[in-house]
């Protein structure tokens, strides 16, 4: 058992008979009245994301988990294919288990938490930024760039960022994966 002093992003929690991930908290010490933590939660099965308050010093059931190292592969309409990069082992995972499947493309690294309970996979975890290929956007109009103007992109597995005016079709560009945004154009 944890408190909520053990709270941070990314730790499991069994709450309301499934297993939620945090991703967003905040410690608040009020004035008046007691501490509490506000949280946003998101269901590991489902997707589903929720927000709770739980007051300081509430015991919250962890869920033990292990990080592994996984290669996507590809997917089939509502299954993402991975492999094991120690073992060699391949495991497939429904799209609500993803945070952003359409900034993953094949061959990338990413990190899935699974629990040591059962050997089930809760969730995966992106780098924090990929680098990707754009692969459709209208020119720029040159001198339409008082403010910080941006018009949407395509990248190479089919997501649409919203990009600067200078990026044109062939260039890569990297992409934060937290919030799906345009970061930097990578030169070569």
């Amino acid at each position: 058992m944890a408190s909520t002093s053990d709270i941070r992003n990314g730790l499991c929690i069994r709450y309301n008979h499934d297993i939620y991930k945090i991703i967003e908290f905040l410690h608040v010490k009020p004035g008046k009245g007691p501490a509490f933590v506000r949280t946003k939660l998101k269901s590991v099965t489902t997707g589903k994301v929720l927000d709770n308050t739980f007051s300081a010093g509430h015991k919250i059931d962890d869920v033990r988990v292990e990080t592994h190292k996984f290669q996507f592969l590809y997917h089939d309409g509502e299954f993402y294919h991975f492999m094991n990069e120690a073992d060699y082992t391949q495991i497939r995972l429904l799209e609500a288990a993803l945070d952003r499947p359409e900034l993953m493309k094949e061959g990338e690294v990413v990190t899935i938490l699974i629990n040591t309970e059962d050997n089930m996979p809760l969730s995966v975890e992106m780098p924090a930024s990929v680098i990707l290929e754009v692969t459709a956007t209208e020119p720029g109009v040159k001198g339409n760039t008082a403010t910080n103007a941006t018009k949407p992109a395509t990248v190479e597995t089919g997501a649409t960022v919203n990009v600067p005016l200078f990026i044109n079709e062939g260039d890569k560009i990297k992409v934060e994966t937290d919030k799906g945004t345009y970061k930097e154009r990578i030169k070569e």
